[in-house]
């Protein structure tokens, strides 16, 4: 995977994994308060980071990377593990990415590229003046999910049901809602008038939260 660091001299480190597709500048709208490490483009789960120099740490996961985030281990305490519009089962038939919803990923084009984001990923007009795709090219993302079937199939057994709390949208597209109930119970917030991106509505880390 490949990681971009925001510095704010913190003692206090949010680990945020990323969704499919995602870089560092689809991010680059929201502030924080403590150091984030922006992690994307799972072609393999490769993490070399120093964290020693940091007391304290909270880990983010948003769609694929929540994922991701469940099969990495990490030899520190994380105060708070908050997933956002998935669960670790990615492939998984009923948890997990659909068929028809696999088929629509992978098919993204320079063409459908906007119609894709503005029907599946944000929800009102105000995140849509937000909105802007990450910088990677088409064919990155194709590779990165290429691999990310792989590893669902390779980590599979390993993966840990760790999050302390979940959010996902009143109409998310990408994973089935009831699905994302059964699995996560009342750990699970739905926010109301949404999609699966849900980064578009706040201007902060910290306000995900407040959802």
């Amino acid at each position: 995977m490949k990681k971009h660091l925001i510095s704010k001299k913190s003692d206090k480190l949010l680990i945020f994994f990323s969704g499919w597709g995602c870089d560092e500048f689809e991010f680059e709208h929201l502030n924080a308060n403590s150091d984030v490490l922006i992690l994307y483009d799972y072609s393999d789960l490769n993490m070399d980071f120093d964290f020693s120099k940091y007391k304290k740490f909270d880990l983010m996961a948003f769609s694929a990377g929540v994922f991701t985030a469940s099969v990495t281990d990490f030899d520190f305490k994380i105060d708070r593990k908050i997933a956002i519009g998935g669960n670790p089962y990615l492939f998984d038939e009923k948890l997990g990415l659909s068929k028809e919803i696999q088929d629509i990923l992978y098919n993204i084009t320079a063409e459908n590229a906007d119609d894709f984001a503005r029907n599946y990923l944000v929800k009102t007009d105000e995140e849509w003046e937000k909105f802007h795709h990450s910088k990677r090219t088409l064919e990155s993302c194709k590779s990165e999910f290429d691999s990310l079937r792989e590893l669902y199939t390779l980590h599979k057994q390993k993966i840990k049901d760790i999050y302390d709390f979940a959010l996902i949208g009143e109409y998310d597209k990408i994973f089935d809602i009831t699905a994302q109930k059964e699995f996560y119970g009342t750990r699970l917030k739905v926010v109301p008038n949404s999609r699966h991106n849900l980064f578009f509505r706040i201007n902060s880390y910290e306000q995900i939260y407040d959802l």
